[in-house]
């Protein structure tokens, strides 16, 4: 199974969303591997962002992930870092689908509630910074037969 980093954004906690994101995701049949709560220090949110580094926007985005509590999770599932990347929506919420989290929830692109890696690389680079290996589930589901054929 494909896994993927998701981050509920502090805009997400913040507007109570933290339930409705993890049913979305859970009702798709992905699994959730590890999910936390965080509070991202500066030193981890530029090491997050450093493909962005030097750009104008950077200090924003740093300061805007720590400014609040975060929930980092992992999330598994066939074509996981595709999937997720089409329910999340388009990074500006007003380009975004109605039925994707930031098409329903988001405004503005500065506060799109929602973060997922956009490739299997930088998923193995964003898990690798957020957790550690034993902090990863490796479970079977029951339904697993139901959502997935042989």
């Amino acid at each position: 199974m494909e896994q993927t980093y998701i981050m509920i954004k502090p805009d997400g906690v913040q507007r109570n969303l933290i339930g409705e994101i993890v049913s979305k995701i859970e009702k798709k049949g992905y699994k959730i591997a590890a999910m936390k709560m965080i509070r991202i220090s500066r030193e981890t949110a530029e090491i997050h962002y450093g493909e962005h580094k030097g750009k104008p926007f950077f200090g924003g985005l740093v300061d805007f992930i720590t400014s609040g509590p975060v929930v980092a999770m992992v999330v598994e599932g066939d074509d996981a870092v595709a999937g997720m990347r089409k329910m999340m929506g388009a990074t500006n919420p007003l380009n975004a689908e109605f039925g994707t989290i930031r098409g329903d929830y988001g405004i503005s692109v500065g506060r799109n509630i929602i973060h997922g890696s956009d490739s299997i690389e930088s998923a193995k680079r964003e898990i690798g910074i957020f957790f550690k290996n034993e902090e990863i589930c490796s479970y079977e589901r029951s339904l697993d037969s139901w959502i997935y054929e042989n």
